[in-house]
């Protein structure tokens, strides 16, 4: 019983290297970046130790070595994914803007790793040192936000699960046709008359004018984060205003550059 109860609870928690033993001829992270470009070139069904092994040149009992299973292999994986975040920026004391965009760097990390998605869906979030210090530094960007600590950490969760949402449709766009003619396809439906809801939201004077996904996911974020926290909503006016400013000053920003 006393074994069970001292049992290291995730990978992180066992030294990578025994006490004993010869030199471990390869590394966690090696492996780990071995195993994450075979998940983004096949899938996450195609990491396999046996499968691992081979592109590595060993056999599959020599990876035990270094992890005990495939699932700490997963959660190796997980949070490699968080480590590619860039948390070195200091907050510049706007919260919204600096949490947007962390938002829009998980989302990019998904985009990137899309079996990403479904492996927390699976094992849920085992939260490793770079998840940890994500936290951290999200935690720290709402030190001056309203709200409590349990709000905060609410915001933090609404903020990933949208992230994964908004890139697994960015990643499904690439493959379901032009969105030219999806939009031109619902206009044509709405306006046969039979949905007359939809019709009036796509023909009303104060409708949301076209925008890429990511600024849909920017503007969603802006609404959302300061209302769970107990702010005032901003109206989409001013959110549609402060886009089309940040967006010519990095036009002047890139034409002085040139």
């Amino acid at each position: 019983m006393a074994d069970r109860e001292t049992r290291p609870t995730t990978v992180w928690s066992r030294p990578e290297r025994g006490a004993r033993g010869p030199a471990p001829e390869r590394s966690r992270a090696q492996i780990t970046t071995a195993a994450l470009a075979l998940a983004d070139a096949e899938g996450l069904a195609a990491v396999s130790m046996r499968a691992l092994a081979q592109q590595l040149g060993t056999g599959p009992a020599s990876l035990y070595r270094y992890v005990g299973s495939r699932d700490e292999l997963l959660d190796l994986m997980a949070d490699a994914v968080a480590g590619e975040l860039d948390l070195s920026a200091t907050p510049t004391g706007d919260w919204l803007d600096d949490l947007v965009g962390l938002a829009r760097q998980s989302k990019a990390a998904h985009v990137r790793h899309p079996w990403l998605a479904d492996l927390n869906d699976r094992r849920g979030e085992v939260l490793g040192p770079h998840a940890i210090d994500y936290l951290d530094h999200a935690l720290g960007i709402l030190s001056p936000a309203p709200g409590t600590a349990g709000q905060k950490l609410e915001v933090i969760g609404l903020l990933g699960g949208l992230a994964v949402l908004f890139a697994r449709r960015e990643s499904a766009a690439t493959s379901s046709g032009d969105p030219a003619a999806r939009a031109a396809h619902l206009a044509a439906v709405a306006a046969e008359g039979r949905h007359p809801h939809l019709l009036a939201a796509l023909t009303t004077a104060d409708a949301p004018p076209p925008a890429d996904r990511d600024a849909q996911f920017v503007r969603l974020l802006r609404r959302l984060l300061p209302a769970m926290l107990g702010q005032d909503e901003r109206s989409d006016q001013d959110d549609w205003s402060d886009q089309d400013e940040r967006s010519g000053q990095d036009e002047r920003s890139g034409q002085g550059e040139s």
